[in-house]
């Protein structure tokens, strides 16, 4: 028998700041089978701009900023969705989106978090995580294979202690037995698709074992498509080591993602259809899909194994994705202030920035252009 899958009850913001809600949710997400419930620690500044305006989501276009600003909550509201899913005998994991966030995270001990897809490219963001010491999910959606390496190795560079130059992703020949063993290692890669919903006939699940060869960790997956059994039991075919599913108790909720999530139902019948296929032989799971879904549908579904952006997703890469953005107007010829600028995600309306690795090397430069608020600084700008 195959090790069953992590399944993972993504939250999100579906409480809505409310505690009753979290709670009745936490609850209905034990009683449906999964392992771990995450949510979404969420301060409206260090994920976008103001001027971000209006991004798509499954509900239609919304103003995210203001929406996210109606999300924000305390310490001891998470604190209580902590204690009240360890009660339940849950993991608890929670995704930062910046040090605001993060520093509430670590202040709760958790067991592990979760870095989202589009902060995996947030050098700041995944030092600090790292330097807590605990496991890592690290979600893969709307990025490449050099994007990922990048991120590993920054990982690793924390935990390990090695070097900037020396941060390469691990082989026999670049940790010790004993690292490998230990803290070295604890990243699970969640292999996922930036769309909302994500056609299941561009997951590529093929791609888990490479995933897991490639990079030496266990490989996982975060799925946004629609159906509770297609992606998640062929997913466990292929030998996923944790399952990312959005959840919430009804898909009429007002809750950002509640439009494509999986309501207690599908999600129990997902939880017990992936621990069933986990403990089958992978060519009999996919028989058995084939059968009920098509083939050529499965066959697409499983895809070429090779690691490339979905059509799907491709047009969010480098908006979605992490930059560096002008807070305020700042002039041509001003020296830029660290206060200044921050890591944002960029969306659709204002322009990327350059990659936030260079975000302690901004301050001091000055600024060639005039670099309005809100907008991504670019390298000519300085």
């Amino acid at each position: 028998m195959e090790k069953e899958p992590l399944i993972i009850a993504e939250l999100g913001t579906a409480h809505g700041g409310d505690t009753v809600k979290a709670r009745e949710l936490i609850a209905a997400a034990a009683e449906s089978g999964a392992d771990c419930i995450k949510c979404q620690i969420v301060f409206a500044d260090e994920i976008l701009h103001p001027k971000t305006g209006l991004v798509r989501l499954p509900g239609g276009e919304i103003p995210l900023y203001d929406v996210f600003k109606g999300l924000e909550q305390d310490e001891d509201f998470y604190r209580r969705m902590k204690d009240d899913a360890e009660t339940r005998g849950l993991l608890f994991l929670a995704t930062p989106f910046g040090p605001k966030s993060a520093a509430l995270l670590k202040n709760l001990r958790p067991n592990a978090v979760k870095i989202a897809s589009p902060e995996l490219n947030y050098t700041a963001l995944l030092e600090e995580t790292a330097s807590w010491g605990v496991p890592v999910y690290l979600s893969t959606g709307v990025s490449t294979l050099g994007d990922i390496e990048e991120a590993v190795s920054t990982i690793l560079r924390v935990l390990t202690g090695m070097p900037e130059k020396d941060s390469t992703v691990p082989n026999e020949n670049t940790l010790a037995p004993e690292e490998s063993a230990g803290k070295g290692r604890d990243i699970t890669l969640l292999h996922c698709i930036t769309a909302y919903p994500a056609p299941p006939d561009e997951y590529n699940l093929r791609i888990l074992p490479n995933l897991a060869g490639i990079f030496g960790f266990p490989a996982g997956l975060s799925d946004h498509s629609l159906d509770p059994v297609l992606v998640p039991v062929l997913g466990a075919a292929l030998g996923a080591a944790a399952l990312e599913k959005h959840f919430c108790l009804s898909r009429s909720d007002t809750g950002l993602d509640d439009p494509i999530a999986l309501e207690p139902s599908a999600f129990a019948r997902m939880s017990s259809a992936v621990r069933r296929a986990a403990s089958m032989e992978k060519e009999s799971v996919i028989e058995e899909m084939k059968a009920e879904f098509g083939p050529d549908l499965v066959e697409k579904t499983l895809g070429n194994g090779i690691k490339a952006l979905a059509p799907s997703e491709s047009g969010n890469y480098g908006r979605t994705n992490r930059s560096i953005h002008a807070l305020r107007d700042i002039a041509q010829g001003e020296t830029i202030r660290a206060d200044a600028v921050r890591v944002l995600r960029t969306e659709k309306i204002l322009r990327p920035g350059i990659h936030p690795r260079w975000e302690k090397d901004l301050p001091g430069r000055k600024a060639r252009n005039f670099i309005p608020a809100g907008e991504g600084i670019r390298l000519e700008d300085i």
